[in-house]
């Protein structure tokens, strides 16, 4: 059985003053503080050709209008995660029936995917975007309560991980809810805000850990399906990887799997670059011994400056 566990390093802003009479709930019913959800990506507020959140850091990318609220895995979008309106509105627009692919070829034009549109009062309007296929709930001309259900996260449209987009603007033109008035700066960051409760920055952190028997694809550890295959101690390898978000140049993630007979296998991974995400593994191969049963104990750190931002473990025993 695999047990889950995890800590962040969290940034946390002071009471900041409200800049509206118009605030935000979060747009998904899932726990930030929790390994159920994260924010990947926020409103890029560089003017140029470059790209930097709210925090002058790299969590965004050039042109990006809104803010990502996502999933660690393909695999959450089966638990049907509520897209729920972030604000009181009228619905003014919608779309449904598009597969959840993610960077289909053929969305141009439909980049949002599934998604709805409330307008509401004092010229704001939110949009809500990437939902499941089939999940829309919401008509056009229906008038919607706060925190009503809307969709479930998907990954519909222009999409290469599970999560809603969410779009704030006023009078047409799109607003950073975490920097309304558009006075952040790197030595001020966080002095206004359009939410209710702001939600904490984490500046990084792991998605998603487990076990499996060889070094797995890209594609399978996105998926969440990566540690399908049971160990036993016939297995021809041991291998434990990691998959993370918001990685910068020279984070290291550090990764270290204990076992029973003193078994003991510790690895230091470096990023060499800044990426919205990456996964690292670490194994052994078996030789002609069977792997000792027992319970093993993998413990994962993402480290930043000589911090850890992020701790994930995860166990299992073996027959």
């Amino acid at each position: 059985m695999i047990h889950r566990a995890a800590v962040a390093l969290i940034i946390s802003f002071a009471s900041p003053a409200l800049a509206e009479d118009f605030l935000l709930e979060l747009p998904n019913d899932c726990d930030l503080d929790s390994e159920d959800c994260y924010i990947q990506q926020y409103v890029d507020i560089d003017p140029g050709p470059g790209s930097s959140d709210f925090m002058c850091a790299g969590l965004s990318y050039d042109g990006h209008r809104g803010t990502d609220f996502a999933l660690p895995t393909y695999a959450e979008i089966a638990n049907n995660v509520p897209v729920i309106a972030s604000a009181p509105g009228r619905v003014v627009g919608f779309r449904d029936g598009m597969p959840d692919i993610g960077q289909a070829a053929d969305v141009e034009g439909r980049e949002c995917g599934n998604g709805v549109v409330l307008d509401h009062e004092g010229g704001w309007q939110t949009q809500y975007c990437h939902l499941k296929e089939g999940s829309v709930k919401v008509a056009r001309g229906q008038t919607v309560a706060l925190g009503e259900v809307l969709g479930y996260v998907g990954q519909s449209g222009k999409a290469d991980f599970p999560h809603v987009h969410l779009s704030v603007r006023k009078d047409g033109t799109p607003v950073d809810p975490f920097d309304p008035d558009g006075t952040v700066s790197c030595a001020t960051p966080g002095d206004s805000t359009l939410w209710v409760d702001t939600p904490v920055y984490q500046p990084g952190g792991l998605l998603d850990a487990g076990f499996t028997d060889k070094i797995p694809e890209y594609s399978a550890v996105k998926a969440g399906t990566a540690d399908a295959v049971a160990l036993e101690p016939t297995s021809p390898a041991f291998v434990l990887f990691g998959l993370v978000f918001g990685p910068r140049d020279g984070d290291t993630l550090r990764m270290r799997i204990e076992g029973p007979d003193g078994f003991l296998l510790e690895n230091d991974q470096t990023f060499d670059r800044n990426q919205a995400q990456a996964f690292r593994a670490v194994g052994q191969r078996r030789r002609s011994a069977l792997w000792a049963s027992g319970t093993y104990v993998g413990t994962l750190n993402m480290i930043r400056d000589g911090d850890i931002i992020s701790t994930m473990s995860r166990q299992i025993t073996l027959p």
